[in-house]
């Protein structure tokens, strides 16, 4: 992919971005699995350790898993015990080492993981935000006018005439020797029904939906995808980006894991 023009480095000093990570080859976008091929949870969990420890050592470039998973709960490290399922929620229930709280993902969501280095001194608020500013201006180019809530992580719909604000899209990350996990979750059109059975990210006083609902009309994760590359890539500070089928080319491979 060609090298970010001058007007896309201004745009990114605007919005507080910098030189936020430390792109030194190039970003790879994996495509890990979509739709009947979605990742179970614990493998793509594997896979990021994997992938992880191999940017440290410096053995790959910066990468992005891009998949779906089929439905599983994940609980974030400051999950209290009143936001959890009551009884069998009708998918696993897994603790995980990212910030944040208790959320869910499964088919018709796009969940994307980062495993780049971050600039020095590492910024990890400057990292969420700019995951953040990706996610809106992918809801922007589907027309949908996302937003920030002060005090709120994530990517947001503003509520009008006392309705509650709407979140589309979650962060959850974890920073280790200055290279990033986890990442976010992007909901296109999945069911949200399963939102009922927890406490969304702790928050009780909000609703979820989908780029379907606030779009008035489908958008899929096939859809999102190639629009969520692009802005990642350009608010990463990438100078070259590609997209491939799959993990081998990093050297990592997905577990298999049973149903």
């Amino acid at each position: 992919m060609p090298a970010p023009s001058r007007h896309d480095a201004c745009r990114r000093s605007r919005f507080g971005l910098g030189n936020l990570v430390s792109v030194d080859q190039e970003l790879i976008f994996a495509r890990a699995g979509f739709g009947g091929a979605a990742v179970p949870y614990p493998a793509a969990w594997d896979l990021q350790r994997a992938l992880h420890e191999r940017r440290v050592r410096g053995d790959i470039p910066d990468c992005c898993l891009m998949l779906e998973h089929p439905a599983v709960y994940t609980a974030g490290k400051r999950t209290e015990v009143l936001d959890r399922p009551v009884g069998d929620p009708g998918a696993p229930v897994i603790d995980v080492d990212r910030g944040g709280k208790i959320t869910w993902h499964g088919p018709g969501q796009l969940v994307g993981y980062p495993i780049v280095k971050l600039g020095d001194p590492v910024d990890v608020i400057a990292y969420v935000r700019a995951i953040e500013e990706a996610l809106i201006r992918v809801c922007a180019d589907f027309g949908a006018p996302a937003t920030r809530v002060t005090g709120r992580s994530g990517v947001w719909f503003s509520g009008q005439d006392g309705a509650p604000d709407r979140k589309i899209g979650a962060i959850g990350i974890r920073v280790s020797r200055g290279v990033t996990m986890h990442g976010f979750a992007l909901n296109c059109d999945n069911d949200l029904s399963w939102y009922d059975r927890i406490v969304p990210c702790g928050i009780r006083d909000a609703a979820v939906t989908t780029l379907s609902a606030e779009c008035g009309r489908p958008v899929t994760v096939t859809d999102a995808v190639v629009a969520a590359e692009r802005h990642l890539a350009d608010v990463l500070g990438a100078s070259r980006w590609r997209t491939i089928q799959g993990t081998a080319e990093l050297g990592g491979q997905l577990a298999s894991v049973g149903p």
